[in-house]
């Protein structure tokens, strides 16, 4: 299937997208790719929100956007390995049988397939700032993050 229709998909049945994708066999560079593209989406969502500050303060854009580059594209990845190897241990004390790889790929598919409401919540953040829309807005984000993830890394460490 397609990305999108994936992405799409999960918000309803991860399970059933996170069998698809670990039925396509260990494949580190995909697990990658899936990691990044999601970064990516995560610098790009805060560009309405760096604009909106660069605007109100003065400061110049290009200075804001340079930290999201660095804390979002270069050391977000490291910390989400780090993640992903915490919670396949954490599994494997409570009788996971999956891999590192599947707890990879359940963090990053999380990442990837909650995109579209964190680009929304780089949207509310930026157009209308701060505030109760923001507040809600990431707040559904963190429970469709949160839902994803553990239903994928449930699926990952029990049918292994």
């Amino acid at each position: 299937m397609a990305v999108t229709t994936d992405i799409v998909a999960s918000h309803a049945r991860p399970r059933r997208v996170m069998r698809r994708l670990l039925a396509m066999g260990e494949r580190d560079d995909r697990a990658l790719v899936i990691l990044m593209v999601a970064c990516f989406l995560m610098f790009a969502a805060q560009w309405p929100w760096r604009a909106r500050q660069a605007f109100e303060t003065g400061v110049p854009l290009t200075d804001l956007i340079q930290t999201d580059l660095f804390g979002i594209i270069f050391f977000f990845p490291l910390v989400a390995y780090g993640l992903a190897a915490i919670s396949h241990l954490i599994a494997k004390a409570v009788r996971g049988r999956g891999s590192f790889y599947g707890a990879r790929l359940a963090l990053f598919w999380a990442l990837l397939a909650a995109s579209p409401a964190i680009v929304l919540t780089g949207l509310v953040k930026g157009f209308i700032g701060p505030g109760p829309a923001h507040t809600l807005v990431s707040g559904v984000w963190f429970a469709l993050f949160v839902w994803i993830w553990l239903s994928s890394l449930w699926e990952a460490e029990t049918h292994a």
